[in-house]
C-alpha cells in the first residue's frame, strides 16, 4: 500500500521541492520590491534590518575565502556551461516533459540572482537620501562654496602628504598590505558607525582581483557582488585609489546603494581614519571630483591646485598616464554603457550620479566644516 503511495506522489509531483520554495522566494522579493518603490519608509526599515542580515549571512559566508568566489565563478563559468550542456545532452531524453522541467528549472535558478538582489540589496536605492539621514542641507551648489571646499581638500592633502612617501615625480606608496588596509578601514567604519548608526556594522574582507590588468580595460576599479556579499577591488590601479575604492565598495556591502552616497561614506571613512595614508587617499580622491567642477571658475581652479605640494601634482599627472593605455577601450564603453543602464533602471541619473558626490562634500563642508 505504501509503496503505491509513494509511487503515485513521485508521478503527480512535476518539479522537485526546492523549485517550490524558489518560487516562493521570488514572489516575497517582488512583493518587497513592489512595497519599497513605493514607501521610502518601508525601503528604510528593510534595508536595515532584514536587508542587513541577508548582507551579514552572505558576507560572512564568503569572508572565509581569501579569494573572490565571484572572480572565480566567472572565470570557470564557460566550463561549467560546457560540462553542464554534455551532462545534460548524454543523460536526457527529449521529451515535451523534460523541456518544460529542463527550462522552468533554469528560469527559476536564474530568478534567484533577482531575489538575492531584491532581499539583500535592492531596497536601498529606495530609501531616504544620504543627506537627510546625516542632517546634510543639499542644495544647488553656489560658486563660493564650491571654491571653498575645493581649497579645504586641497589644505587636507598637502597636510596628510608630508607622511607620504612618493616615488620621484610619479606616485605614492602605501606602506602596508592590503589585508592591513581592510583592517585599519574597518576600525575607521566602526568609528563612523558610531557616529551614524544607519550604517550597519560588518566585518568584512576586500578581496583583490586576479585578472586586475584585465579589468581595467572595463575602467572599473572596484565592485560590489551583492549575491556573494563581496567587495572586489582592482589592484592595478594606483596605490592611492585603492583605499578609497575599497572603502566605497565596503559602503556598498553596508546596504549605501546610491554611488553618491557610497563615495560619501567613502570619503567619510578615509579621513575618519588613524592612518595618514588613508586619510589622504580620501581627500585626494574627493579632490579629484571636486576642482574639475570649478573649471568655470578659472582663478579660483587654478588656485586649489596651487595649494597642492608637487609631489602631489606628479602623482596626478602619474594616474593621468596610467590610464591613457585603458582609455579608449571598446569593452570600457560597453562596461559604462551596462552600468549606465542599471542604475538608471535603480531610479538614478546613471553614472552621472558618481559625481552627484560633490553636492553632499560641499554640504557637510558648509555644515562640518566652517560652520
Amino acid at each position: 500500500m505504501s509503496n503505491k503511495i509513494t509511487n503515485k506522489n513521485k508521478r503527480t509531483r512535476f518539479f522537485h521541492p526546492i523549485i517550490y520554495v524558489m518560487w516562493g522566494i521570488l514572489v516575497l522579493s517582488i512583493v518587497v520590491y513592489i512595497i519599497s518603490l513605493n514607501n521610502e519608509h518601508f525601503a528604510d526599515f528593510y534595508n536595515s534590518y532584514p536587508g542587513a542580515f541577508v548582507r551579514a549571512v552572505l558576507a560572512h559566508i564568503t569572508n572565509v575565502f581569501p579569494i573572490s568566489i565571484t572572480e572565480l565563478f566567472i572565470i570557470l563559468l564557460p566550463s561549467i556551461l560546457a560540462v553542464s550542456i554534455i551532462f545534460i545532452i548524454r543523460r536526457c531524453h527529449p521529451t515535451k516533459t523534460s523541456v518544460i522541467k529542463f527550462t522552468v528549472s533554469t528560469l527559476t535558478a536564474a530568478s534567484m540572482f533577482f531575489s538575492i538582489f531584491v532581499l539583500g540589496f535592492g531596497c536601498g536605492y529606495h530609501g531616504s537620501t544620504l543627506d537627510k539621514k546625516i542632517g546634510l542641507k543639499k542644495k544647488d551648489v553656489a560658486p563660493d562654496e564650491l571654491a571653498m571646499t575645493a581649497k579645504w581638500l586641497a589644505n587636507a592633502v598637502a597636510k596628510e602628504s608630508k607622511a607620504i612617501a612618493f616615488e620621484e615625480k610619479s606616485f605614492s606608496n602605501m606602506p602596508y598590505s592590503l589585508s592591513e588596509m581592510n583592517k585599519k578601514l574597518l576600525e575607521a567604519y566602526d568609528k563612523v558607525c558610531d557616529e551614524y548608526d544607519f550604517i550597519q556594522r560588518l566585518t568584512s574582507r576586500v578581496k583583490p582581483v586576479m585578472l586586475s590588468e584585465a579589468m581595467s580595460y572595463t575602467h572599473i576599479t572596484g565592485v560590489n557582488t551583492y549575491f556573494s556579499g563581496e567587495a572586489n577591488i582592482n589592484i592595478n590601479f594606483p596605490d592611492y585609489t585603492l583605499p578609497f575604492t575599497a572603502a566605497h565598495e565596503m559602503a556598498h556591502q553596508r546596504g549605501i546603494a546610491r554611488e553618491d552616497e557610497a563615495n560619501f561614506i567613502a570619503f567619510i571613512v578615509c579621513i575618519s581614519s588613524e592612518d595618514p595614508y588613508i586619510r589622504y587617499s580620501g581627500y585626494l580622491n574627493m579632490f579629484e571630483y571636486v576642482a574639475p567642477k570649478l573649471r568655470a571658475q578659472e582663478e579660483e581652479y587654478r588656485y586649489a591646485y596651487s595649494l597642492l605640494p608637487s609631489e602631489v601634482i606628479y602623482e596626478m599627472n602619474a594616474y593621468y598616464n596610467f590610464f591613457k593605455k585603458y582609455q579608449d577601450s571598446t569593452v570600457g564603453e560597453i562596461s559604462n554603457t551596462i552600468n549606465n543602464g542599471y542604475l538608471q533602471m535603480q531610479g538614478t541619473v546613471g553614472t552621472k550620479s558618481y559625481g552627484m558626490v560633490v553636492d553632499l562634500t560641499v554640504a557637510y563642508f558648509k555644515a562640518k566644516i566652517s560652520a
